[in-house]
């Protein structure tokens, strides 16, 4: 069994969270809830739980509050699963800190494979130095994160964003190919990290490869068209992408 905490601020919510991980996730064991921030740090720090379902929205302040005062009245050791509406901003800085997040209304196939991640997490015994980028970015409040949390079989790992070379695409996988480092395969696919990377100067150039402009060594025009990467990497450039590929070169 996994213990679990409920921290929401309306009591239907926590009811129907609980009647959902009663139908589709019988593995988690509640064993406690709070409606503040207040009280969520107190049965926190009591309960030291696997998991913990957090609202963003509090009504003493927010669920990054409470995670924050956590920190400094103890140590966090939880894995933190947020509940959130479409809030643009917080599911970005979720998805560069490798945090899962359920959408409101939570639906049950979305809330089963959350389960399924948190069970290989809680198997490796994962640390939560994730949870602390997630705490830097949100304290900055700015758009441009300048880390990444990546996750895969062997844990999760934080890179400086401007070392990321390039990414593959390998079927639902993606590959990172990191200055200094050696390449990571993570279980999401390029698509979302093109969605997540474009602002921070990574280009789609190919269905299978994502760039990062300022390791971009060469591009040569024979042969079809490709680059070459700082790494030694020849990729090609798919034809609908060598004209946007080119109006870029301009400009760096």
């Amino acid at each position: 069994m996994i213990t679990a905490l409920l921290i929401d601020d309306d009591s239907n919510l926590r009811n129907g969270m609980k009647s959902l991980l009663a139908r589709y996730a019988p593995e988690i064991r509640i064993i406690g809830e709070a409606d503040s921030v207040e009280t969520g740090v107190k049965i926190v720090l009591q309960n030291q739980p696997q998991v913990v379902f957090l609202d963003i929205h509090l009504g003493d302040g927010s669920g990054f509050d409470l995670l924050e005062e956590v920190n400094q009245r103890g140590k966090l050791n939880s894995q933190i699963v947020f509940i959130t509406a479409h809030e643009q901003y917080a599911i970005k800085a979720f998805r560069f800190s490798a945090l899962d997040f359920l959408l409101k209304p939570v639906d049950p196939e979305e809330l089963q494979k959350v389960i399924e991640k948190l069970q290989q997490v809680i198997d490796k015994n994962d640390s939560v130095a994730h949870i602390d980028l997630l705490l830097e970015n949100i304290r900055k409040k700015v758009d441009n994160f300048k880390r990444i949390a990546l996750s895969n079989s062997d844990g999760i790992h934080l890179f400086e964003v401007s070392d990321i070379i390039r990414c593959e695409s390998e079927d639902n996988y993606t590959k990172f190919y990191i200055k200094n480092s050696k390449p990571i395969l993570i279980s999401k696919t390029l698509k979302e990290y093109e969605e997540l990377l474009t602002e921070h100067g990574f280009e789609r150039i190919h269905q299978s490869h994502l760039i990062n402009l300022a390791y971009l060594k060469s591009y040569i025009k024979k042969d079809g068209g490709y680059v070459i990467m700082a790494d030694n990497a020849n990729l090609p450039i798919s034809q609908r992408k060598k004209e946007r590929l080119q109006e870029l070169l301009k400009t760096l």
